[in-house]
């Protein structure tokens, strides 16, 4: 499989990913933690994808997407914390000053799941924080401790996924998802190298 990460620069990519069934729908598009929630909870419809086609154009934008082939298959949302509703969250701290940047929804496309698309997506959403500058990234997905997770659930991703890709558990949180609880999963990019094969695909689209 040629699997290939690229910054999320594609409206119409983004949207076979995240955006809803219905274009009047006023859910998903992966804005909840991106925007403030009033703006989140006030954009309705048509607002919701006309928002997420001008992130798009932003510098970052909104996330990154795995290509099989070049078709979309996966989505990852990657971005500073600080401009994310995780900057003020009462739920998941913050472990101390550092700039961090979160990656807080994982999703793969169905039909093609359990061919390594996710490990791809972490891995290209590390790269993308790395290549502007993030010292360190964070991640809160589920302590599922090997059980199943509910797959509308599992868009936070697991802490084995995490550890897969080198993160390390920072500290709890009081957050709770599917009944498991959550951590927050750190990896320090301050003079980490991205090896060859592990997201190093992921640069400045043309």
């Amino acid at each position: 499989m040629n699997i290939e990460v690229r910054p999320a620069t594609e409206f119409d990519d983004v949207a076979v990913l995240v955006g809803p069934k219905k274009p009047t729908s006023n859910v998903c598009f992966c804005l909840s933690y991106r925007i403030p929630s009033t703006e989140n909870n006030r954009l309705r419809g048509a607002q919701r994808a006309d928002r997420v086609r001008e992130l798009c154009h932003r510098d970052p934008p909104p996330g990154v997407i795995a290509y099989l082939d070049d078709e979309p298959v996966g989505w990852a949302a990657v971005h500073p914390r600080r401009d994310t509703t995780f900057a003020r969250n009462r739920l998941i701290p913050h472990v101390d000053d550092l700039d961090v940047w979160s990656l807080w929804c994982v999703r793969v496309r169905p039909g093609h799941r359990k061919q390594g698309i996710s490990h791809a997506l972490i891995k290209g959403a590390v790269a993308q924080a790395k290549r502007l500058g993030a010292p360190a990234i964070e991640g809160y997905p589920v302590d599922n401790r090997g059980e199943k997770v509910n797959l509308t659930m599992a868009y936070v991703g697991t802490r084995g996924l995490f550890e897969a890709a080198g993160f390390t558990k920072a500290a709890d949180t009081r957050s709770t998802l599917d009944g498991f609880p959550r951590v927050l999963m750190r990896l320090d990019l301050r003079g980490a190298q991205t090896e060859p094969g592990e997201g190093s695909d992921v640069g400045t689209p043309p």
